[in-house]
């Protein structure tokens, strides 16, 4: 079974995507911000990671540069109210593999990740 990082600093949001992606045979670990998933990340075998881009503590851009310091085989997704390219390009130049922008449709997510995984 796949396990899935998701970071974010909605527990509402944590809790949708928890679902969605527990209800098609992912195991799923959260976190509240980027620091917490660093930790979760050097702590637990992760296959996937999805982040949010604006959290308290440490945001989603620096998170993505600390995760592929540490782990710089594990794909991340950008899930984010932001949509701007700019951000996106920081994103992806960074090392994210794919962003969906909040509110997000399960079928293009689930989608993506299973792409990822293929």
């Amino acid at each position: 079974m796949k396990k899935i990082l998701t970071i974010d600093d909605s527990g509402t949001i944590l809790q949708i995507i928890k679902l969605t992606l527990k209800g098609h045979g992912f195991e799923v670990m959260t976190a509240a911000n980027g620091e917490e998933g660093l930790n979760v990340l050097s702590n637990q075998e992760i296959d996937l990671v999805v982040t949010d881009i604006n959290m308290p503590v440490m945001d989603g851009i620096t998170f993505i540069k600390e995760a592929k310091a540490v782990k710089p085989e594990i794909p991340i997704i950008v899930l984010s109210t932001e949509s701007g390219d700019d951000l996106k390009k920081v994103a992806m130049a960074n090392g994210a593999v794919g962003w969906i922008v909040k509110p997000f449709k399960p079928e293009p997510f689930l989608e993506m990740i299973k792409d990822i995984f293929s």
